[in-house]
């Protein structure tokens, strides 16, 4: 049995504190395999922010896999953004002291995000011919037998939450993981949990949302997901954080 949590969206800058001393002491308490968090560590990419995100998930005290989100590239380093767009992750990255490591389940990040885009808004999703080619020679080298769990920022495609994504080229990345049969896409971005089945030419995918532990939020308190992996089966339980204001949720800065 494989155990992990899957978070999104902690937007240091931002952050809602109660809401991670929340989902560190359920680590602590119920001590999963592993941690995955699909981006959006801070709110404008400011040393601070992912000091600060540093600090946290060091606090965690289990293995970590993170992904990059469109608030992790630069906001007010227009050099940077476009030469070196995900130094300040990687260095979150390479901090990390315990990466998570599976030897029962293969975990392939695909970067959906970009420095800049052919239309106004940089935030939403893109899935760029490099980024899939080198997400899918990950998955073309891994042994038949082993599942696969692709990770990424935002949803490749729609999934009927109050955000979206608007990810260019996600159809046909659905499509290509849907052809070599991934156990599911875990990402964040929209702030509200999901978990759907995608139909696809190439037959269906599984589709995980996590909410956000930030006071950005739109449908739902702040959240995660608990995924378990036994018998060949993976289930998903989505926590939301207990004793909630309600009159806070829809609230979005």
């Amino acid at each position: 049995m494989i155990r992990l949590f899957h978070l999104s969206d902690p937007h240091f800058g931002m952050e809602d504190r109660a809401a991670l001393d929340w989902v560190a002491q359920t680590v602590r308490d119920e001590a999963p395999d592993g941690v995955i968090i699909t981006g959006d560590f801070t709110m404008r990419a400011r040393p601070r922010e992912f000091a600060a995100a540093a600090q946290w998930i060091a606090s965690l005290g289990v293995p970590v896999r993170i992904d990059p989100g469109n608030h992790d590239m630069p906001y007010f380093n227009p050099v940077e953004r476009f030469v070196d767009p995900f130094r300040r992750f990687r260095a979150l990255e390479q901090g990390i002291a315990r990466p998570l490591l599976l030897d029962r389940l293969a975990l392939v990040r695909l970067v959906t995000t970009a420095p800049a885009q052919w239309r106004l808004n940089w935030s939403r999703g893109v899935v760029t011919r490099t980024a899939l080619a080198h997400a899918l020679a990950q998955i073309d080298a891994i042994a038949l037998d082993t599942p696969v769990l692709v990770t990424c920022h935002h949803p490749l495609v729609e999934t009927g939450t109050r955000g979206h994504a608007y990810t260019r080229g996600g159809d046909a990345a659905l499509d290509q993981l849907a052809q070599r049969g991934v156990l599911a896409v875990l990402s964040g971005h929209v702030h509200d949990q999901f978990d759907l089945n995608r139909a696809t030419p190439s037959g269906e995918v599984r589709m995980i949302g996590a909410g956000t532990l930030s006071q950005r939020l739109r449908s739902t308190p702040p959240g995660f997901n608990a995924l378990t992996w036994i018998g060949g089966r993976l289930t998903v339980s989505a926590r939301q954080m207990p004793g909630f204001d309600p009159a806070l949720i829809g609230r979005y800065r």
